[in-house]
């Protein structure tokens, strides 16, 4: 029985922010030694200098919100585009307005049944 792509991004893009908001550090294992990063125009190759990009940012605590997740077949090996909006709440000011923000990730298929991002950029702007 085949997989629903949209509940697999959905699932991916969920864990994936999830992790974000809660620890950081942990996103390494969502990435490959080969993947690439590129976050507000900065290109940042392989796991650990994404890992120390992202447990670097200004904030320690942040919450997104899930808007849109968008995604479609990427490569014969099973792989996807997939587009994420949203919103994202940053410490220490939570209550004021939230950044917009959009992200597009190539999802490939790793062994045993997982997936990893091997491109990814990300955006945001002021609401």
């Amino acid at each position: 029985m085949a997989m629903d792509p949209d509940a697999v991004a959905r699932a991916f893009v969920e864990h994936y922010y999830a992790t974000f908001d809660t620890n950081r550090a942990a996103l390494a294992t969502l990435y490959q030694d080969g993947s690439m990063l590129t976050f507000e125009g900065d290109k940042i190759l392989g796991t650990t200098h994404i890992t120390n990009k992202l447990t670097s940012l200004p904030f320690q605590q942040c919450q997104h919100t899930i808007a849109t997740v968008d995604c479609q077949p990427s490569g014969p090996q099973g792989g996807m585009l997939v587009f994420v909006s949203g919103s994202i709440r940053t410490s220490p000011n939570p209550e004021e307005h939230p950044l917009r923000f959009s992200q597009v990730g190539d999802l490939d298929p790793t062994p045993p049944a997982s997936l990893s991002l091997s491109l990814a950029r990300a955006r945001a702007a002021r609401a």
